[in-house]
């Protein structure tokens, strides 16, 4: 099994993390609401998870220029 993390605005791979066993606990997944859940965690059929987080740059994008937050996806 293996956890990757996407940036949800502009799709770059953040990175991925091979783990046998995980727990929502250890990845702070238990902090998230259901509704964040729903919208940042999703399960392939090989049983991988995947995440989708922000990226360093589209977090600077959208501190600098907040009227981003209305797009789904950003170009840098």
């Amino acid at each position: 099994m293996a956890i990757h993390y996407h940036c949800r605005h502009c799709g770059t791979n953040l990175g991925s993390i091979e783990q046998a066993s995980v727990d929502s606990v250890s990845l702070g997944l238990h902090k998230l609401t259901d509704h964040e859940r729903q919208e940042m965690v999703s399960y392939d059929s090989s049983g991988d998870i995947h995440i989708m987080a922000i990226c360093e740059d589209c977090q600077e994008s959208l501190e600098r220029n907040p009227d981003y937050h209305q797009n789904d996806f950003l170009i840098h």
